[in-house]
């Protein structure tokens, strides 16, 4: 027998027979060309249209081949050994898969060459394309699902994790015919999803297909189960999810994790596939990637009898935790305070942070937030909690606490008429101190005062505070907005935290963060994510800090904020009102309503996006999350 090294040009000296590989025209029907036309096929997953001892070879490869279609393979023939009369031969294949791993799977196969007849023909086995392949044997690939990675808070504490689940639907191989679309729309109906769609669906899936209709955890699934259980065909199969301590947990901020839309499969470039679970919003949408790790891949073989082995295992690569800096305890009673105004109440939220080091606590949404996530980016007038920035404002202006200041009942500003707050105290009117304005809350002191600010104040004394300053902290973030005036109203509207002045519940909170800090705090709520701060021009300076912590003190001692004084601590606090939207038919406008407090190393802002005041509405949430 004798050897052909295939890919280098041979010349074999003293061998009458065509045995020189890749040589010219007269060589190319050789046991040779032939092994190098069959890799070339190969490498495209097919046997081509080269010449075959068995036509039927060609379908059965094609069947055995075709679940590693879309699976990368190089072939090359390395070696032909041709026996002494020339009419068999013998090429080793040399395969190299690319499953995704970081290296290929490589292995090599021997196919018999046939030279009896008028040309050379490939006697192909299914041994040829694996390892001890059989003729009866299938391939197929299966994906190794990694473990997602989870998300966790303060001290490690894990936040979301694998929790058990029960998918609930219908399962075909159960029920044929119109059974199919009765039992379909009675899962609908205990489940409470769209029964029209769901029997659309549940129709034009396969007849070994479970539709799945519900995806509840465990606890809430036992309320339903007894019901559904009556219905033939319905199947609830175990499972676990990536989930929060309880469906409300931080949810509009972590986010969810689910089947991969048909939209992010398009836009993937092959990252993701129809089936895969992945972040849909959230946190687990923005760090997806992270979270999720690497699928593996496995090659299997089935036989005859249905046994299968593994060929190859290329390991899945786990989901790489996303640390937060979430407080669990802190997060479960924001959420719990803001439940309690219910469903049908206002949007409401809280924003709890640690001046020390910027940490996010927590930050709640109420259930009338309907899913948003207004605590990060609502966008709302902050009313007068913005009076701790325009209060900056004019303390930087040259008015001490200690100054006297007009605040009558009502002020006009080039023709519109501005007035305080409906209960305002009669006795903190007149001539008062800066500080017994600030701590009742007084807008006609402050709109009185506004011709002390020279264009850019307001904007400058919000930017020490961390106000109106975009950062990329890693999640979306509205951090509001201070715009110059463009007209004397407007002015006048903005030192009471209305006109063109907005803010999120995190702003504020960030507010009050930075006078307890007494700097500009930038919020961490992504410890791995870094941020470059952008300086304030103007930085808070340490009397400014302590000056201010005095005014919101003087809410708590002698003002709006009067009902914390037997909350434990030391506690300082601004409240605020804004109008908004149409009057009603007595002329009066809607209002939101606010509350920021610093407490310790604490500080909280509280909104309720409609509500009668400060003090009366977000104060008493605010104060419940004091205690």
């Amino acid at each position: 027998m004798r050897s052909l090294r295939l890919g280098v040009v041979v010349a074999l000296v003293g061998v009458s027979s065509a045995c020189s590989v890749l040589g010219g025209d007269e060589d190319q029907d050789t046991a040779a060309a032939l092994a190098d036309e069959l890799a070339a096929a190969l490498s495209d997953h097919t046997l081509g249209d080269l010449p075959l001892t068995d036509e039927a070879d060609r379908t059965a490869f094609a069947g055995q081949v075709g679940p590693l279609d879309e699976t990368p393979v190089a072939v090359e023939a390395r070696a032909v050994q041709e026996d002494e009369d020339g009419r068999a031969a013998t090429a080793t294949l040399g395969w190299a898969w690319d499953l995704g791993g970081p290296t290929p799977w490589e292995y090599d196969t021997t196919v018999a060459l046939d030279g009896t007849g008028e040309q050379w023909r490939v006697d192909w086995s299914s041994a040829s394309l694996a390892p001890d392949l059989a003729d009866t044997d299938t391939l197929g690939l299966r994906t190794i699902a990694p473990a997602r990675g989870d998300i966790t808070g303060a001290d490690g504490a894990v936040l979301v994790t694998a929790r058990p689940v029960l998918r609930y639907g219908l399962d075909k191989t159960k029920v044929e015919g119109a059974q199919v679309a009765r039992s379909a729309r009675r899962i609908a109906r205990v489940l409470e999803v769209d029964p029209g769609a769901y029997v659309e669906r549940a129709e034009a899936m396969g007849p070994d297909a479970f539709v799945e209709a519900l995806v509840l955890r465990e606890d809430d699934a036992l309320e339903v189960l007894p019901e559904f259980r009556e219905v033939p065909g319905a199947l609830a199969v175990r499972d676990t999810l990536p989930l929060a301590p309880t469906r409300e947990f931080a949810a509009a901020l972590l986010g969810r994790v689910g089947p991969a839309t048909a939209e992010l499969v398009e836009g993937s470039d092959g990252r993701i596939v129809a089936g895969d679970e992945v972040g849909l919003s959230g946190l687990q949408a923005r760090y997806d990637e992270q979270l999720r790790g690497m699928p593996g891949t496995a090659v299997v073989a089935r036989d005859d009898q249905d046994a299968l082995r593994t060929l190859v295992e290329v390991p899945a690569t786990d989901g790489v935790d996303l640390a937060t800096t979430l407080d669990p305890d802190l997060q479960e009673k924001a959420e719990a305070i803001l439940a309690g105004t219910g469903e049908q109440a206002p949007a409401s939220a809280l924003v709890a942070i640690r001046p020390s080091d910027g940490a996010v606590l927590a930050a709640a949404n109420g259930p009338g937030a309907a899913g948003a996530d207004l605590a990060s980016t609502g966008q709302y007038a902050p009313g007068s909690t913005f009076k701790v920035v325009s209060g900056l404002a004019l303390l930087r202006s040259g008015l001490a606490p200690g100054d006297t200041v007009s605040c009558p009942a009502t002020t006009v500003v080039d023709g519109r008429s501005f007035k305080n707050y409906d209960d305002y105290p009669s006795s903190a009117l007149g001539d008062v101190t800066f500080t017994r304005a600030i701590a009742n809350s007084c807008n006609t002191a402050m709109i009185g005062n506004a011709d002390r600010l020279a264009p850019g104040d307001l904007t400058a004394a919000a930017a020490a505070l961390g106000l109106g300053v975009d950062h990329d902290l890693g999640f979306p973030v509205y951090f509001g907005q201070v715009p110059p005036a463009e007209t004397e109203t407007g002015a006048a509207a903005d030192m009471i935290g209305q006109g063109t002045v907005l803010a999120s519940p995190f702003a504020m909170a960030t507010v009050a963060a930075s006078v307890s800090a007494g700097r500009a705090v930038l919020p961490v709520l992504l410890p791995a994510h870094e941020v470059t701060q952008i300086s304030p021009e103007r930085p808070l300076t340490a009397g400014e800090a302590n000056q201010l912590r005095g005014l919101m003190r003087a809410v708590v001692t002698e003002g709006s904020g009067r009902f914390l004084l037997d909350v434990a601590g030391t506690v300082g606090a601004k409240t605020g009102t804004a109008e908004y939207g149409e009057p009603d038919a007595s002329g009066a406008l809607p209002t939101h309503t606010w509350m920021i407090a610093t407490r310790g190393d604490l500080a909280v802002a509280v909104f309720v996006e409609t509500g009668e005041s400060g003090s009366q509405t977000a104060g008493p949430l605010l104060e419940a999350f004091l205690r």
